[in-house]
């Protein structure tokens, strides 16, 4: 897909008529980050999930196709199955007649990062090994596809994602949109007279008839290491049916005549996959990917030249013709050129004849000469040749032969000695230890000088990154290869933040090569407000360079809402308090005629917003106070007992019992004596 660009004169955005609409009542649509040929591709956001997807939604009017609209709901299906961490993954499909009067959509996993294409416009051509490293994946999840009996079937760079750095730089394949299950009666992808794909990695058999199996894979993936390896297509032309046309009748060249510096093996790895002849090329993705393994190998032990392997990859040397010319393809198939469409209009069916090869001299008939009459002077014939001295032969010819005879072999010689015999190729030891690369050029009469050492994610620490000439590349005799030694992968420590402030572990960071993430917020009782508590990841994690690092910053100490414990058990108060991390101090124990036994009488602090570790006071109820009534009240004067009574924080009460003989001595109390009764009570005596 491209990416989606499109603006007015004066700079203006035009607004996609699908942003912002809520797709099915679930995908909240943002904006549009690619478009094909025939669906744009959304950021959006799941509002159930409450995660960030992409959502492909087919153009309109696509979707009143019926068997078109079958293929796109049978991507879903397809792709779906497929469970490989080099495939795109499929979450959802489904239809919105909100929009258009019908949008079918498909929600897939997003990929943060960059294509394919954007690797070989910065970086192409590239050494074979790192080449094979983006294949890789590729072929890994192309085999997982073949294996469940799915057909891509628009493999290029466009179609390969790569992730961001911090998302582990993994290589995804998407777009299984043309993607069909394999079965007796589906052996075609020209449907409806259309040919779906794109020109520059379509195989031959699909340009002649249509008929598609694993091995157009194989080609495209082919097609694709071509292009890593020089930088170029391998076929070029004026117009898409040109370029099919060159995919038919001529062969994908040697990588190695662009890139001098690809091995023979790696071109006869091309040559197998990109065969004319389908039944030359590997069954399927998975045997591409074993052969792709052995020539990584081969290139990771610095061999340069396995005329075995080379034999075992290369093709038979015969051609195979296709089946027909190009020129029958019906006027309604359609070719692509990256991501352009071009369709051939309906007109009469024409054939294109391949132009005539060259013939050789002696094939080349040969002009009819007619005789023609003598022609006779007109005065007769010519008069006799007299007769003359015969000529001295010169001496000087035979030594001017000789002396040219001797300027052409010194300066043949010459040319042979400056221009090569004086020149060895540059032996191959990428992936090699210092040591073993020296003695390789050792022994190949060449100098060693050490370079700067070099970060690489692919090439193992203390190994052989590079090599100043390339291998296979023409030195001097007793000339000198700069070696650069791989540091290994890139990677740095993060540092203990904690106790920091945000300013502070910024800086920090920073040293270290790595980036600043977020901030995540959260309570700590022991850091102040503002203070670094922590990172994710955590410290001593090595991440590469410019890693986003979040730091987990302290709020303070959780604040504590508590309630009023006044009247309650104290029991309970207590046990709340202490569930919420406050200390609790009920020490203070008063007696109380209005609060009952073992319950709060009041509470410090009240309505104030507590932390972990606050004190919480509460007074606690004693309950009423009691008292003994005396026990020798029984005949003691009646002022006496009252004045003694009154003394220990009674009430006294005086009454005549039934006995009364006016003697003023109290014969009876209620409470009676040694009884308990609580102090401010009132204590009825009964006097004689």
């Amino acid at each position: 897909m491209e990416t989606d660009t499109r603006a007015h004169a004066g700079g203006a955005t035009v607004t996609d008529p699908v942003t912002g609409h809520l797709l099915d009542g679930r995908y909240r649509i943002g904006p549009r980050i690619a478009r094909g040929g025939m669906a744009s591709v959304y950021e959006a956001l799941d509002t159930r999930l409450d995660r960030t997807c992409a959502v492909k939604v087919m153009h309109s009017g696509l979707g009143d196709d019926t068997a078109f609209a079958d293929r796109f709901k049978r991507e879903a299906r397809a792709a779906a199955r497929l469970n490989h961490p080099n495939v795109v993954n499929v979450f959802d499909q489904g239809d919105d007649p909100a929009i258009d009067g019908g949008t079918l959509y498909l929600v897939m996993e997003l990929v943060r990062g960059h294509t394919l294409r954007d690797v070989i416009r910065d970086e192409a051509p590239m050494q074979p090994a790192k080449a094979l490293a983006y294949m890789e994946p590729i072929v890994s999840a192309l085999a997982a596809a073949h294996r469940s009996g799915l057909i891509h079937r628009d493999i290029k760079p466009e179609n390969v994602l790569i992730a961001d750095e911090q998302a582990g730089a993994r290589v995804k394949v998407a777009d299984f949109g043309l993607a069909k299950a394999v079965s007796a009666d589906t052996q075609h992808t020209a449907t409806g007279g259309v040919i779906i794909g794109t020109v520059s990695y379509l195989a031959p058999e699909l340009v002649v008839d249509g008929s598609c199996d694993a091995r157009a894979d194989v080609y495209a993936a082919g097609v694709v290491l071509y292009e890593l390896l020089t930088g170029e297509k391998p076929h070029a032309g004026e117009s898409p049916i040109a370029i099919a046309y060159k995919h038919v009748h001529e062969d994908v060249p040697p990588p190695s005549r662009l890139a001098p510096g690809v091995p023979a093996y790696v071109d006869a790895l091309v040559a197998r996959a990109t065969a004319r002849d389908r039944d030359q090329r590997p069954a399927d993705a998975g045997v591409l990917l074993h052969q792709l393994h052995r020539v990584s190998q081969a290139l990771a032990g610095g061999v340069w030249d396995d005329e075995e392997l080379t034999a075992d990859l290369a093709p038979p040397p015969h051609t195979v013709e296709p089946a027909g010319p190009i020129g029958h393809v019906e006027p309604t198939q359609a070719f692509t050129e990256d991501t352009n469409a071009f369709e051939i209009l309906p007109v009469a069916p024409q054939v294109v004849e391949p132009a005539p090869a060259t013939e050789p001299l002696a094939a080349r008939p040969r002009p009819v000469l007619q005789p023609q009459p003598l022609a006779v002077p007109p005065h007769g014939p010519p008069p006799r040749a007299t007769t003359s001295r015969r000529p001295r032969r010169s001496r000087r010819g035979p030594v001017l032969l000789v002396l040219a005879l001797a300027i052409a072999l010194a300066v043949g010689l010459g040319t042979y000695w400056f221009g090569w015999a004086r020149y060895t190729a540059t032996p191959g030891v990428i992936g090699l230890t210092q040591k073993a690369a020296e003695a390789r050029l050792d022994r190949a009469g060449l100098d060693v000088k050490l370079g700067h050492p070099t970060y690489s994610e692919s090439v193992p620490k203390g190994r052989v990154l590079d090599t100043d000439p390339a291998p296979g590349s023409r030195v001097l005799d007793h000339g000198t290869v700069t070696l650069t030694m791989s540091l290994g992968k890139e990677r740095y420590a993060v540092p203990k933040l904690a106790r920091m402030t945000v300013d502070q572990a910024q800086d920090a960071l920073l040293k270290r090569h790595l980036a600043y993430g977020r901030s995540i917020m959260r309570y700590d009782d022991s850091a102040p407000n503002g203070m670094v508590i922590g990172s994710d990841p955590a410290a001593g994690r090595r991440e590469p360079p410019g890693f986003q690092v979040d730091l987990v910053v302290s709020r303070g100490p959780r604040p504590i809402h508590i309630r009023d414990w006044t009247g309650k058990r104290a029991a309970h108060a207590i046990s709340a308090l202490q569930g919420k991390g406050l200390q609790v101090d009920a020490s203070d124990q008063e007696y109380s005629d209005t609060v009952p036994k073992g319950h709060v009488i009041s509470q410090e602090p009240v309505g104030r917003v507590l932390h972990r570790g606050d004190t919480v006071s509460l007074t606690v109820s004693k309950g009423p106070e009691l008292v003994a009534i005396p026990g020798d009240l029984r005949s003691m004067p009646v002022d006496a007992a009252t004045q003694l009574l009154e003394g220990l924080g009674f009430h006294v009460k005086v009454e005549n019992s039934d006995i009364y003989l006016g003697l003023g001595y109290v014969a009876s109390s209620d409470p009676g004596p040694g009884s308990m009764a609580r102090k401010g009570s009132t204590v009825v005596l009964k006097i004689v």
